[in-house]
């Protein structure tokens, strides 16, 4: 191992070349181009074919490999130095190497990888979370053991430490998860262990070596239990081609962190794209992923607890396992299936009562089974929403859910119950300041599912389905052409929760229909600058290239006393003037910033115009002659020539940085302009707009929800409009971003204009995204409130 251990770490492949390494393609059958890039080194070549294959834990037999290294016993033992120094899972798919041929069984390998981690005295948040979480299923040493014994450890008896290997546990903990379907193999016996073993437990073994192996339900569960506790036997959980999976709420995930090797990246991109309406087959197909490896992922899934099949069936079982019957929850897993008559006649009416709709579980089984599958409504969220779920400390079950929304990316109808049975419950909560944020969006998520799921006006089919809930930052581990198939097999409709972070990149294809951001961009500050140049109105606004560099504000800012600050693909915040210019230089060296005016007063006034737009002008108290609505502002009519704000839902957010407000009334949520009056247009200006339905106002949500289905935005002819309508506003925003991307020439450098090119790693893109980043500016911009131009500092 120690022979490899430098290029293991240190070398570099790029994509064609291990693709190469992939098909098992030889030397001499390599593309000039590749053997270029090893530098025509047939060494080279060999070094690279070890990395790949000890690298994603691939077996000796079957790879290219055996021809480089020839010592078969010699790769798997590097392969389980590798995995182990490394943090990766244990390469269940090699239980029948590992445990027979070198006698490493899971329980070994995670004892000896704890042991060098506490050795090192490194965090336990070090390992991986599927690590991790394998490792609390075997050994029971979970954040709270771990610290206890590194606390143990680090008591000095006799001026030594206490070794690690006397704290750790000697033998698994009792299985908490073992499925009947399971099957047993023999591992490594010596006549020691026979010597050890009971009448009943050598009849096993004798079974085992007879048969190859057998289904753990046919044997005594003790006896068979007993032998694997000792590392005699090994399990395995098979996965067929025409198994569905289903994945409930997390339980026991341990959320560390990721590194990023091959089995974590399959099983997340796997997480996001798994339902049990899809075969395993079929969603190898999808993804376009080998069917062993898809395989090999959905049984570490249910391994560790956090999918399990529904359609395992009847099978003839042991004494020691109980009755005859289905595996447990197959019987309950079709339940939702019964649900959709009764849930829809509940959410159509949703606007005309106050109480949430109540779903009668006994009735539900009295309905007949609905045959075939029915593509959902997908509602698009990002981490800031589950952030919110999670830090909020609203109620113990809520969290369980927010993790799985973070950590599987989805939340399928069939877990949406529970949810809402947990959301209810923190109704008659309240809280002030922060807190009170993160229980706005619980309840108004709560009311959100309510109001789309199985409600047949906001079903394009006017059948009413159901709703999964999706994380985009989960979407981006997939490249577009597997998500657009993921999306298009699954789900007729997209809606995304508005605002989304700056940090995500939003689903840019045309199918399925999407009543949310058409392309990434859309959720950049170009489209911030875009919507002030085509409407000729908003607050001063700097955008200052990557690399700029000030020794004072601009003039135009010295009369406000706050302003707002973005730094590229984060958030805004609001800082006071006094502080700025240091903050505003230190992200310059990192980062774009946009600079606008906030507010000339402690605090400015906020107001949402919800659209689509209202088309009666008489709510809107336009008939009087002393007020006038802020969804008429000459703004709002410009803008309507750009973007398509009748076919498509969302809000526009007005400020008025001339009035003073009092801290109360800054922190409650502003009502839609609908209900707003303002006496002039001049002291408002357009300081945003999202697309989607909002979560962070029960208000604004309401309002939108209700202009959703009187405008029919979810009808199919609204739809096909709203995407030709999109077209354009791409086309015209791309368009606006290249004008702004010249890159300035001698002439410009000399006159202070920045000539920094865009950074991709410093753009808009999640760990594992392929697609092009939003470009970065390369120039300064400068927007007086009515024009935008270039600006030379």
């Amino acid at each position: 191992y120690n022979e490899y251990k430098s290029y293991l770490s240190c070398s570099y492949m790029n994509q064609e070349a291990e693709s190469f390494i992939d098909k098992n393609c030889t030397w001499n059958k390599l593309p000039n181009n590749v053997k270029l890039s090893f530098g025509n080194s047939h060494r080279e070549w060999e070094k690279a074919v070890l990395e790949f294959n000890i690298k994603n834990q691939r077996r000796w037999k079957s790879s290219i490999v055996r021809h480089v290294q020839k010592d078969e016993k010699r790769y798997y033992q590097d392969l389980i130095e590798f995995s182990r120094t490394h943090l990766m899972l244990y390469p269940y798919h090699l239980s029948d190497v590992m445990v027979k041929g070198l006698r490493v069984t899971p329980f070994a390998y995670y004892t000896r990888m704890m042991e060098h981690v506490m050795d090192l005295e490194r965090s336990y948040d070090c390992l991986p979370n599927f690590t991790a979480a394998d490792g609390l299923r075997l050994l029971g040493i979970g954040r709270n053991q771990y610290i206890d014994m590194m606390n143990q450890s680090r008591n000095k008896r006799f001026f030594r430490r206490v070794p690690p290997s006397t704290l750790l546990p000697s033998k698994p903990v009792p299985l908490a998860i073992v499925e009947r379907y399971w099957t047993a193999h023999i591992g490594l016996v010596t006549e020691d262990d026979i010597k050890m073993c009971s009448t009943e437990e050598k009849a096993l073994i004798d079974l085992l070596i007879d048969t190859g192996g057998t289904r753990l339900g046919t044997v005594d569960r003790n006896v068979a239990l007993s032998l694997y506790s000792r590392g005699l036997i090994y399990l395995l959980v098979p996965v067929n081609d025409d198994d569905l999976i289903s994945v409930p709420p997390l339980e026991n995930f341990v959320m560390n962190r990721v590194i990023g090797d091959y089995f974590e990246t399959l099983l997340y991109k796997i997480f996001v794209s798994i339902d049990e309406h899809t075969k395993v087959a079929d969603l190898a197909a999808i993804l376009e992923i080998d069917l062993e490896l898809v395989k090999n992922a959905i049984s570490m899934y249910i391994r560790l607890g956090f999918a399990k099949k529904k359609n395992v069936g009847k099978m003839e079982v042991h004494d020691s396992w109980g009755s005859n019957v289905p595996e447990k929850g197959a019987l309950l897993d079709d339940m939702s299936d019964f649900a959709a008559p009764l849930e829809r006649e509940a959410s159509n009416d949703i606007f005309d009562s106050k109480e949430p709709p109540v779903i009668d579980k006994i009735a539900l089984l009295k309905q007949p089974s609905v045959e075939g599958y029915t593509k959902r409504i997908a509602f698009l969220f990002d981490s800031t929403l589950t952030a919110f779920l999670m830090m909020g400390n609203l109620s113990p079950g809520l969290k369980t859910h927010a993790v799985t929304m973070f950590e599987v990316g989805k939340l399928s109808d069939e877990s949406l119950d529970s949810l809402l049975t947990e959301l209810d419950k923190i109704t008659g909560y309240t809280a002030e300041g922060e807190a009170k944020r993160y229980f706005d969006h619980a309840l108004t998520l709560r009311d959100t599912i309510q109001f789309l799921r199985y409600n047949a006006k906001v079903d394009p089919h006017g059948v009413g389905v159901g709703v999964d809930l999706i994380r985009c930052e989960s979407l981006n581990s997939l490249d577009t052409p597997t998500c657009s198939r993921v999306l298009n097999k699954n789900y007729h409709l997209l809606i995304s929760m508005a605002p989304l972070s700056n940090e995500v990149r939003t689903v840019s294809d045309n199918s399925p229909y999407h009543l949310g951001p058409p392309v990434p961009e859309v959720n950049s500050v170009w489209f911030k600058l875009w919507i002030y140049k085509v409407s000729g109105c908003g607050p001063v606004s700097f955008l200052f290239a990557k690399g700029t560099r000030l020794h004072h504000l601009p003039p135009e800012l010295y009369p406000y006393q706050r302003l707002m600050i973005t730094t590229w693909g984060h958030e805004s915040t609001i800082v006071n003037t006094s502080n700025v210019l240091m903050a505003l230089n230190e992200a310059l060296t990192h980062s774009p910033v946009l600079l606008q005016a906030y507010s000339r007063h402690s605090n400015a006034e906020i107001v949402y115009v919800t659209f689509p737009l209202e088309v009666n002008g008489e709510a809107d108290g336009e008939d009087d002659n002393t007020t006038l609505s802020l969804h008429r502002h000459p703004a709002v009519e410009k803008l309507a020539q750009s973007v398509d704000l009748t076919h498509s839902c969302g809000y526009i957010t007005f400020l008025n940085t001339l009035t003073c407000t009092s801290d109360r009334q800054d922190e409650s949520p502003p009502l839609p302009a609908g209900s707003v009056e303002v006496e002039s247009y001049e002291d408002w200006s357009l300081l945003d707009l999202y697309f989607g339905l909002p979560l962070f106002s029960a208000t604004v949500n309401q309002h939108t929800s209700r202009l959703l289905l009187e405008h029919g935005l979810t009808a199919e002819e609204n739809l096909e409009e709203l995407k030709r309508n999109n077209t354009l506003l791409v086309s015209s925003l791309m368009g606006f971003i290249a004008e702004s991307q010249v890159v300035p020439g001698p002439d410009d450098e000399e006159n202070g204009a920045s000539a920094a090119s865009p950074d991709p790693f410093l753009c808009q893109m999640t760990p594992g995204q392929t697609e092009v980043p939003v470009p970065l500016p390369t120039r300064n911009l400068f927007f007086d409130g009515s024009e935008l131009r270039e600006l030379f500092v």
